[in-house]
């Protein structure tokens, strides 16, 4: 096995795409490598072609069966392990949690055993939830046993690796999300202003945004919607709500909505390809999440200058300084709890706002490229 030399990396995941946070996260590894002149094979479902333009990116397409990443999880971890198998003399393989039985380096972007997802689909969506997550919990147990070098998106996912998995600290290295800052900045105020025309929001008006997939409770939108009913029953609260994110629970949050009366305070806007711009033109975020190994989503928004209220156990939550602890939600079920910091943002936005600035700042010095920099820096200090 190759260490300080290192020239070839075999990286497996479902997706090399700018959209996710793994999915970005793996992306801008990937890109790294190639931009640096490693030969790069990456085994996956789907591979951005930007990446499939370097003459050093080999790509071993693995069929989508059905549309399903359960269905196609064992044909993605076979092509892994054979691809690793011929290349392994002279190449690091790099897999994602329990996506792939290999044992050199996992890159954790998220614990099965650290959440138990709920839904309210009925019961064959729950059957085949709870199949899944047996499967997954299986896999992803073997496969970090295994695993020679473990790197985490945060010093929380060290932590339950460590209390539900039993992995020894030594294994366990903490390597921070990075960011692109020509993309997430903060906009000034002529930038704000144009860019609500272009969305057609109103320059006066307060926006709240909310993103994550609405496919089970994990991201909390229960929470933020019953804390949003309480909200608009006060005649002092002048914000609207916009969802950003798609999900197989996407029509009842809308009917919930609309039977509530909020019809006119909550906008689903369903999957954006412009995240940048709505971070960009709103007041405030939203993540009452029940479980987040990180958080990207929380990171763009405080790298566009948006104070965002995430729960205290979300890894994103350890980046934030003593004079933001008032955005961070300490008990995720409790509603009014919620309706206390969404008022006392609401009071002083742009209090809040100038806060987050100096924040902004330094997550924004630390770019993908720094991300994947130490990661490699790690992989080949190991043995």
């Amino acid at each position: 096995m190759q260490t300080k030399n290192t020239i070839a990396y075999l990286l497996v995941t479902g997706d090399f795409v700018k959209t996710g946070g793994m999915d970005r996260a793996n992306f801008a590894l990937a890109n790294y490598l190639a931009r640096n002149g490693k030969l790069v094979d990456l085994v996956a479902h789907r591979v951005a072609n930007e990446l499939l333009a370097y003459p050093n990116v080999r790509f071993h397409s693995v069929p989508k069966l059905g549309n399903s990443y359960l269905l196609s999880s064992p044909l993605l971890d076979w092509q892994g392990r054979s691809c690793a198998h011929r290349l392994a003399v002279r190449a690091r393989v790099i897999v994602n949690g329990g996506n792939c039985q290999w044992g050199d380096v996992n890159w954790v972007h998220y614990i099965h055993a650290a959440y138990q997802p709920k839904t309210q689909l009925g019961f064959w969506h729950s059957f085949k939830e709870a199949i899944s997550r047996r499967l997954f919990l299986q896999a992803e147990r073997q496969a970090l046993q295994s695993a020679r070098t473990i790197i985490v998106n945060s010093e929380q996912t060290k932590q339950v690796l460590a209390d539900k998995l039993a992995i020894p600290a030594k294994k366990l290295h903490r390597v921070y999300y990075g960011i692109d800052p020509q993309v997430f900045y903060p906009a000034t105020m002529a930038e704000r202003i144009v860019i609500r025309q272009q969305l057609g929001w109103a320059e006066d008006k307060k926006i709240v945004v909310f993103i994550g997939a609405l496919g089970d409770r994990r991201k909390g939108f229960d929470i933020l919607l019953a804390a949003w009913k309480n909200l608009c029953t006060l005649t002092s609260w002048d914000a609207d709500l916009f969802v950003i994110g798609a999900g197989a629970e996407l029509n009842k949050w809308q009917h919930s909505a609309i039977v509530s009366g909020l019809g006119s305070r909550m906008h689903f806007l369903g999957f954006r390809p412009d995240v940048p711009d709505l971070l960009r033109a709103a007041d405030c975020l939203v993540s009452p999440t029940r479980y987040e190994a990180y958080g990207l989503a929380v990171h763009e928004a405080l790298c566009c200058g948006l104070p965002s209220l995430v729960s205290t156990t979300a890894g994103v939550a350890e980046r934030y300084p003593v004079q933001l602890q008032d955005l961070l939600i300490p008990d995720v079920e409790n509603v009014e709890d919620l309706v206390g910091r969404l008022q006392k943002w609401g009071q002083s936005p742009e209090y809040y706002r100038q806060l987050v600035i100096s924040l902004a700042n330094e997550l924004r010095e630390y770019t993908w490229d720094d991300m994947a920099e130490n990661i490699i820096e790690l992989i080949n200090k190991s043995s």
